[in-house]
């Protein structure tokens, strides 16, 4: 894929093995994305958050200019596993009488100390923003954590049905309990009484929430999977351990059909660079190249030289943009 029909993607995903360098590709498309006139927003969800460092301003929770048409947010798993469950809070308490809600509160603070949980409101606020049709933004480009959490949100659907399938059965049999004990008597103030509108009014208000939740992984995994919409960049370096994750990655982002737009080697070493020490480090990285070119030749591939410092600011990262640019344009670019 040419770097023009990438940046036309409204969704760019970028992942990899952590330390190859994700953060400041996906940087160098948002910036690329911006000179091209598409409002872009930078999204990082990997926990250890970098944009900061990388732009050299504060980033958070909030969506930040970073340059012109581009912005960034950074997405705190425990702030969004806080804004989540305060939203189940709010909605259980229009479901329960104000006796017991006292009892949810201190449910959902348990809920929030439940392994997974920090994690599942993460990919929930991912998949909104999947699934968000907005004006404010031509394009998403995601930095992701290492690719675990990308596979998770394709799975997520099944495990989502599965369980609301599950919950609403056992609020259809709460229900029909309710019904029974109505029958013999048991209506008042009984909380298992469901047949009265106010209880239908719960049910129907339980299962839409539900269901919500639902079809919002359903779409996000349309949009994930869906080339015209979508593409997903792997980020590695002429290493071992990279090369083989990133192997493993593509294995199963294909078995999900999740559309691989493009491989961008980083740190390649640059033709000036000389010394025994570095045609020791050029003969090893000539075969782990040869390794990428074998696994991975029905990729397009781009290269990213080694740099002599580190990348931090915005002309840096315009400098960067440029050679994923040039590199894109010539396969063998290692200047």
């Amino acid at each position: 894929m040419e770097l023009g029909a990438l940046l036309d993607r409204r969704l760019i995903f970028v992942g990899g093995k952590g330390g190859v360098g994700k953060t400041t590709t996906a940087a160098a498309l948002g910036l690329l994305a911006a000179e091209r006139d598409r409002r872009a927003l930078l999204v990082s969800t990997d926990p250890a958050h970098s944009l900061g460092d990388l732009f050299d301003t504060p980033v958070g929770s909030r969506e930040r200019k970073l340059a012109d048409n581009l912005h960034g947010l950074e997405i705190d798993p425990e702030a969004a596993a806080d804004d989540y469950l305060d939203g189940v809070k709010r909605n259980l308490r229009g479901l329960v009488r104000p006796a017991l809600y006292e009892a949810v509160d201190r449910q959902m603070d348990q809920a929030r100390l439940a392994p997974g949980a920090m994690e599942a409101a993460l990919l929930e606020r991912v998949a909104a923003l999947m699934v968000e049709d907005t004006d404010r933004y031509d394009q998403v480009i995601f930095d992701t954590a290492p690719t675990g959490h990308t596979l998770r949100l394709l799975e997520l659907p099944e495990v989502m049905s599965a369980w609301t399938e599950g919950m609403l059965g056992h609020q259809q049999q709460a229900q029909h309990l309710g019904k029974l004990l109505n029958r013999l008597g048991g209506r008042g103030d009984d909380p298992a009484s469901m047949d009265s509108p106010r209880h239908d009014d719960q049910g129907g208000r339980i299962r839409e929430i539900l269901l919500a939740r639902r079809r919002l992984f359903y779409q996000a995994r349309l949009r994930l999977q869906d080339a015209a919409h979508t593409a997903f960049v792997l980020v590695l370096t002429p290493e071992r351990l990279p090369i083989l994750e990133s192997a493993k990655a593509l294995k199963i982002l294909q078995r999900f059909r999740v559309p691989v737009a493009a491989l961008v080697v980083n740190r390649v070493l640059p033709v000036e660079a000389d010394g025994a020490f570095l045609a020791d480090r050029r003969e090893q990285e000539a075969a782990h190249l040869a390794e990428i070119q074998r696994r991975f030749g029905g990729l397009t591939q781009w290269r990213l030289p080694l740099l002599s410092r580190d990348v931090q600011g915005l002309a840096a990262l315009r400098a960067v943009a440029a050679r994923l640019a040039a590199g894109a344009d010539d396969p063998n670019y290692t200047g």
